[in-house]
């Protein structure tokens, strides 16, 4: 299939990383799924941005921890676009508590770890009997390097985004069988307006100083790797794990700071 034909179904492309993901793919030429969960105003003006561009898009309200709202979400996208070739799991469910072991309550500790594989296992769950029956198809899961990164405050952010690149890895040795091929984006800290509480200038200075590309990773570089991904000529093994850190790691001598 002709890259410009594809349709992708993205959560939480209303803002930050998602909304950037939509953006690098509806120039492309790719018809574009817009979930939101609440923000419709965000959603929306993603959504002009990519038809003012001479894309196609459409916005779907819905919150994909839920299997209903995942039902309604796939349903409306096949209603407005015909079929489903990509599904990028990008949706933030829950923001992570910035909190260690002895004080970390296993209420908070759940919510992080159950609402990331929620959303994750939804729509894979529901988005697995379209792609085999067209026989093709292409997920592409958004992790994080705080899977493999410990530090202070990220045990949960950090657990569930490595449960997150486990789930991913069954579902490619599944999906292999009948033309779905499935990779993770794990990125370093992104500025976002998600992460800006958390990323002060002092911590993007840091950053800067220690990444080969002398800066933070931005969404655009997450969603340039999307859209890499994505590009058969690529021909990326199914299963595999790229970080997006823009170096971070490799000048730390270690696993890259969280996003």
């Amino acid at each position: 299939m002709h890259r410009t034909e594809i349709v992708v179904v993205i959560s939480g492309a209303g803002r930050g990383i998602g909304a950037e993901i939509a953006h690098r793919l509806g120039r492309s030429g790719a018809r574009v799924v817009v979930n939101y969960r609440s923000n419709r105003t965000a959603a929306h003006e993603v959504v002009e941005n990519i038809r003012a561009a001479g894309g196609q898009a459409h916005a779907v309200a819905g919150d994909v921890t839920n299997p209903r709202d995942v039902a309604t979400l796939l349903t409306a996208t096949k209603n407005v676009f015909g079929r489903i070739d990509v599904l990028v799991c990008n949706a933030n469910t829950v923001s992570p508590p910035l909190a260690d072991i002895e004080s970390l309550s296993w209420s908070l500790f759940e919510s992080k770890v159950v609402g990331e594989l929620a959303a994750a296992y939804h729509l894979t769950q529901q988005v697995l009997p379209t792609m085999r029956e067209q026989s093709c198809g292409s997920i592409v899961y958004i992790s994080s390097t705080s899977a493999d990164y410990v530090g202070p405050g990220r045990l949960a952010h950090g657990t569930a985004k490595a449960a997150l690149i486990t789930f991913a890895g069954h579902v490619a040795a599944h999906g292999a069988a009948f033309g779905v091929t499935v990779t993770t984006i794990a990125p370093g800290a992104a500025r976002t307006d998600a992460t800006a509480g958390s990323l002060p200038p002092d911590v993007l200075k840091r950053l800067a100083d220690k990444s080969i590309l002398g800066r933070a990773t931005e969404p655009e570089d997450i969603a340039n790797l999307v859209a890499t991904v994505l590009d058969p000529a690529m021909r990326i093994a199914p299963g595999s794990v790229l970080r997006a850190d823009g170096g971070f790691g490799l000048l730390a001598g270690g696993p890259a700071a969280p996003r």
